[in-house]
């Protein structure tokens, strides 16, 4: 589906024209659209139940993606699961109303409190990452008076073809343990007292737009399950992890779920493996925008700007990954274009939202960053002590403040002077 299109020469979000949320919200907002989330995720629920093996799949949404609590509550209504890297993104989903039996626990440095809290929510599984969480696991189970459920993520050392650094399933990631060392760390994990091993995890990247590696990981995952029940340890749920891409410009390609997932599904078939998915980006991306206005254009000698409200701050992806999102007037005006850096307020050189882009705009026109629902918000900062931007759903013709702005006074509320 189209969630942001032109209607009657004005960019709209379902079928709310964007002028009537600045007028209504200020900029900068996050604009997302309820139809597409739910269509996102539907979509990877419908092709897991046309096939007999994702039957009791399990569809766990990466929260670090986008964390809006009210986007966690639609998710859990639907019956989605989710992927936590925190104990208070454990905090937020179960606020959220999730069902904890259906929540996995990845990331590198899980404290003992978070293992604790996340064993006394009683959470689907525990993706552990090295032996020295292992063991503290253990230790930690062990006086809770629990078992803990693990699964161990494993790196393949597949290519994933993405930037490096969303690239996390190779052999010199910080994440995972290598995949030679698995079966030892299996055995190692099956011998100790507190830990009950459910499952193999693997996660090789994100924003992966070539479903090939995927495949090319499940082979090896499959030769690590045989070799693993040969030693007598029984495999029962296969986490193969998130990263499937989006479209962010028109010259990509955007694989569907089924170009994923089918080729997976089918070779598991007759395996009696549960599936556990993660995707994040894929879910909330493309069904949101960063709404903002133009400050300011400055003409110059080697680079005209369009200065904004939104930063660096309010998206990140830009300054970090060099990340493209399209960034549409909201208006389109007939005439003739310019070549601008579409930059922020920022007090740095690389605050910029896009570069080079051709627009046809004037000062106090409304611009729209496309793609933006996901490590948009969820990266966001007070950088500059800038507020974080409001968020806002729209549901048809009805738009809901999920998320209001940041009051400066807020952004130091908790701070101390010391005494004179």
């Amino acid at each position: 589906m189209t969630p942001f299109a032109i209607q009657n020469g004005v960019l709209h979000a379902e079928s709310v024209p964007l002028p009537a949320i600045a007028a209504r919200f200020g900029t900068p907002a996050y604009v997302y659209s309820r139809a597409a989330l739910e269509a996102s995720l539907r979509e990877f629920q419908d092709v897991l139940s046309g096939n007999p093996a994702g039957t009791g799949a399990l569809v766990c949404y990466a929260v670090k993606a986008n964390s809006s609590l009210a986007i966690l509550n639609l998710f859990a209504r639907m019956g989605a699961g989710f992927d936590i890297v925190s104990g208070g993104e454990l905090q937020r989903v179960l606020a959220a109303g999730a069902d904890p039996g259906k929540v996995v626990f990845s990331g590198v440095g899980k404290t003992a409190a978070e293992m604790a809290q996340a064993l006394d929510a009683g959470i689907f599984c525990f993706n552990v990452e090295s032996i020295p969480e292992l063991e503290r696991l253990n230790e930690v189970a062990g006086r809770c008076g629990k078992a803990a459920p693990v699964s161990l993520r494993v790196n393949p050392n597949v290519d994933p073809k993405t930037h490096p650094y969303i690239s996390t399933g190779l052999k010199e990631a910080k994440f995972g343990v290598a995949y030679e060392d698995a079966l030892a760390l299996y055995l190692r994990a099956a011998a100790l007292p507190n830990i009950r091993i459910t499952g193999i995890d693997c996660h090789i990247g994100s924003q992966l737009l070539d479903p090939a590696p995927f495949g090319e990981a499940l082979e090896r995952i499959l030769v690590l399950v045989d070799r693993l029940s040969a030693e007598g340890i029984a495999i029962h749920h296969l986490d193969l992890g998130g990263g499937l891409g989006i479209r962010y410009r028109d010259d990509q390609v955007q694989p569907t779920v089924a170009d994923y997932l089918t080729p997976l599904l089918d070779r598991l078939a007759g395996r009696g493996l549960q599936v556990v998915l993660e995707p994040g980006r894929r879910l909330v991306g493309n069904a949101g925008l960063l709404l903002t206005r133009i400050e300011y254009l400055k003409p110059g000698e080697g680079k005209s700007f369009a200065i904004v409200d939104a930063a660096m701050n309010d998206l990140m992806r830009p300054a970090l990954y060099e990340a493209w999102h399209d960034i549409l007037p909201v208006v389109p005006n007939a005439g003739d274009t310019s070549v601008y850096d579409v930059v922020g307020p920022v007090c740095e050189t690389g605050d910029f939202l896009g570069q080079g882009r051709a627009l046809c705009v004037d000062a106090g026109d409304l611009l729209a960053v496309m793609s933006a629902g996901a490590y948009g918000m969820a990266m966001a900062s007070n950088y500059n002590t800038r507020p974080r931007a409001v968020e806002v759903m729209v549901d048809g013709g009805q738009v809901f403040e999920i998320r209001r702005r940041e009051a400066i006074p807020e952004l130091f509320a908790g701070e101390r002077v010391l005494p004179a």
